[in-house]
This record gives structure tokens, sequence and C-alpha cells, in this order.
């Protein structure tokens, strides 16, 4: 098989809704190649302000997430405009159609898109919260929505499987916490845990408030009203955490406190307190790029009720208002 360096994007090529295929068709016989990605469908709806970011997260995904990548440009006008291209992506192509329309005619133009019998992913990739029937007409069809869920108020479903894009983010957050109390001692310390702060990068506090969302359903707490928000400085995205620290005090008054915070771009402190223990430790918590953010909701579905329980303290948190910025 042809390695990923050696295969040069084809395309654009400009045509319209009824010659997509025949367009494709053309594009894979200039390749030839004849292996082809069949694996999917990502539907991904953004806006000409976000295109490119969207393009490049698309292209940092493997073909054996979604053999078409369907992009459609919330921002157009009545007439549809066309794009199509083969993406080399490690190694395959994958399909790129590109339409910039209005949400009424892209409602019409791109199920006809959509390769049959296959996963669908639909990535809600723009600012403003869905309206009109697109999103709906979509997400009747879609294995998977991926979204900003808090800020968009897109609550989870039985009819799909519901991906956040900032619970992703905190995904190494997670399993750093959990390995800290992998130790019996660290672990008879919870019970007494009874605040906890999280500090996270830039204005955007969506990640941080559904990391709070898990800490607070494990611990068993009803609401995030022991739960304080901060914004910080560290060498992580905006919307990364940058520390959490939860603490209390045991039943003999000394203080219980666990801490874990960055020291560099991915490099964590760990540090644990109690009854007279001290003990620090390092751990790596990657950075995580919108590409592997994707990948990662795509290929590792997250524990859908422990997602939910998270979901609703995080939502419930917000009071109606939304805290959270793309």
């Amino acid at each position: 098989m042809a390695e990923a360096l050696q295969l040069k994007p084809l395309g654009p090529v400009h045509t319209d809704v009824r010659h997509v295929q025949t367009s494709l068709d053309a594009l894979w016989d200039a390749a030839q190649i004849e292996t082809r990605a069949y694996t999917g469908n990502v539907i991904a709806l953004t806006t000409s302000r976000h295109l490119k970011r969207v393009q490049d997260a698309l292209s940092g995904l493997e073909g054996r997430y979604a053999g078409r990548q369907i992009v459609g440009v919330l921002d157009g006008n009545e007439l549809v405009g066309v794009q199509v291209s083969l993406v080399p992506q490690k190694g395959l192509y994958v399909e790129r159609v590109i339409l910039n329309a209005n949400p009424e005619q892209l409602q019409g133009a791109i199920l006809p898109l959509m390769r049959p019998a296959t996963i669908n992913h639909v990535w809600w990739a723009a600012d403003d919260a869905p309206g009109g029937a697109l999103l709906k007409e979509l997400t009747d069809i879609a294995d998977q929505v991926i979204v900003d869920s808090l800020s968009l108020d897109v609550p989870p479903s039985s009819q799909y499987a519901l991906a956040d894009l900032s619970w992703s983010r905190s995904a190494g957050w997670r399993e750093a916490f959990a390995q800290i109390f992998d130790s019996p001692d660290a672990a008879q310390q919870l019970g007494h845990i009874n605040a906890l702060t999280v500090t996270y990068a830039g204005d955007n506090d969506l990640a941080a408030r559904l990391f709070a969302g898990w800490i607070a359903q494990t611990l068993g707490w009803k609401n995030l009203s022991r739960v304080r928000f901060m914004a910080g400085k560290c060498q992580r995205e905006n919307g990364d955490l940058c520390e959490v620290e939860m603490s209390g005090q045991a039943s003999g008054k000394e203080a219980v406190r666990f801490v874990l915070e960055t020291e560099g771009k991915e490099m964590c402190r760990v540090r644990a307190e109690f009854a007279g223990m001290d003990r620090q430790t390092e751990v790596v918590i990657p950075r995580m790029s919108l590409s592997e953010g994707l990948e990662r909701v795509m290929s590792h579905p997250e524990r859908a009720a422990v997602f939910e329980a998270a979901w609703k303290l995080a939502h419930d948190s917000l009071n109606g208002s939304v805290a959270g910025k793309r």
C-alpha cells in the first residue's frame, strides 16, 4: 500500500449535487488506486469562519473512521456550491465533499450524498445553536452526534450516541485522577473530600464543568455547589484544564488535599497530602488537538451512563446561562 507521504491531494473539482459521484469516480480513476475506504460518513456542519479549522481536523483522521467526509458550510446562499476532493489520510484516500449553501438548501443536499449501510457521525462545528430542521433531519439517521452539548444545549438522547469534545478533552485528566486513588490509603480519604477547585486555560469552562460533574457524581454530590471554577494560565489550549484540587478534612481534623497541576506543556505534578502523608509524583497528560479529540470520540465511545450523569450536573450548574465560549 502506498505511504501517506506519497499520496497527493486530488481536487478540488467544482461540480453540483447531481454529479458528485461522477466527479469522485473521475478522481479515483486519476488516483489509480483500487482500495477505497467505505467505513462511514462524517457530516460536519460549520461556517466559513471555521471551515479551515474543520478541514484540518478532518484531515488528521484515519480513513478507517469515515471514508466520506461531507462538510456543510451554513452561511452560503440558495445557490449550492459543491467541491469534491480526494484527501490522503495515513496511506488511504478519503472522499471530501464541501457544500456551500444555506441550511434549507443543505437539508435536501446532504442526505443523498451519504454512503448507505455505514456508520454516520454528525459533527456540529458551528458557534450558534442549531435551528430549523437540518440538524433534526441528520440526527434522525445519525449513529453518533458530536457537539459542544453544553454551549448548544443538546442533551443526551436514546436515538444516538452523544459525543462531546469538551468531555473528550478531559479524558487524560480523568484517567490520571483515577490513578491517584488506585492507592488504598488515598482511596480511604475520598469520604473526607468536600470541596473541588478546577482551573482552566482561556475563557472556555465547558471541559472544566464536565470534569467537575464526573468528580461530583463519583463522590455522590447532588450538584456542583462545592465546586469553584477559575480561569488560569498554563501552556494548554483554550478550554483545557490547568489544575484540579480536591480538599477536605479528616475526622481527626487533619487536612486532606489532592492536587493535579500542569508543569509545562504535558507534564503534570500529582500531590497527595493526608494524615502525615505528602506524596508527590509526576504524570504525563498529553495535550489533545481537535483532530485527536475527534478521533477519540469516534474510536472510543465513552460509557453513556457516566457521561450523562456528569452532563446533567454540569448543565444544571450553568443556571440557564452559557458560561463557556468556543
